[in-house]
């Protein structure tokens, strides 16, 4: 069951994954590049990422893809930039991930589909990904949304102690 959710850290549905893990008491986490480097200046230490050695976002984004059980990837139409990156080294690397098209599911939907998905993957590590605001305004509410949909009673082991684990 989930233990650790963790995103790259970068504007919209990275930020959004890392908003909605600390509302819901969730352990959160992942990898960014050195300089806590995101889109709107460094990342707040708010957010307990680590940083890379490298500034490059690739880098970053398969340190991501590597950490995880699974990944998540959420978009409005087809991916593009570093979300498509994200998918075709889920894919190179053989990592499960779900794609959510936000064009074509409703939110409450598209949450049914996350539940689901998760419920049948023996998956601890969530990385979440998708565009950053500024390529797409919608993204951070409607992950935030999404997120915040899950029945996480059901998605989270009962004795679990959410204490973060170091990697």
């Amino acid at each position: 069951m989930i233990e650790e959710i963790i995103s790259g850290g970068q504007t919209g549905a990275d930020r959004a994954a890392l908003d909605a893990a600390i509302l819901l008491d969730i352990p959160h986490g992942g990898w960014l590049p050195k300089g806590r480097k995101t889109e709107d200046g460094p990342l707040s230490r708010r957010y307990t990422l680590r940083e890379m050695h490298s500034r490059r976002y690739r880098d970053r984004t398969e340190k991501n893809v590597m950490s995880a059980d699974v990944t998540l990837l959420f978009s409005f139409g087809p991916l593009s930039g570093g979300s498509a990156l994200t998918e075709a080294l889920a894919i190179r690397h053989d990592r499960p991930y779900l794609h959510i098209d936000l064009e074509h599911f409703p939110l409450h939907q598209a949450a049914e589909a996350v539940q689901t998905w998760l419920l049948n993957r023996n998956a601890r590590i969530v990385n979440i990904a998708g565009p950053r605001a500024s390529s797409e305004a919608r993204i951070y509410p409607a992950v935030f949304a999404v997120l915040m949909a899950l029945d996480w009673v059901q998605l989270r082991a009962p004795e679990q102690s959410f204490q973060r684990k170091d990697r």
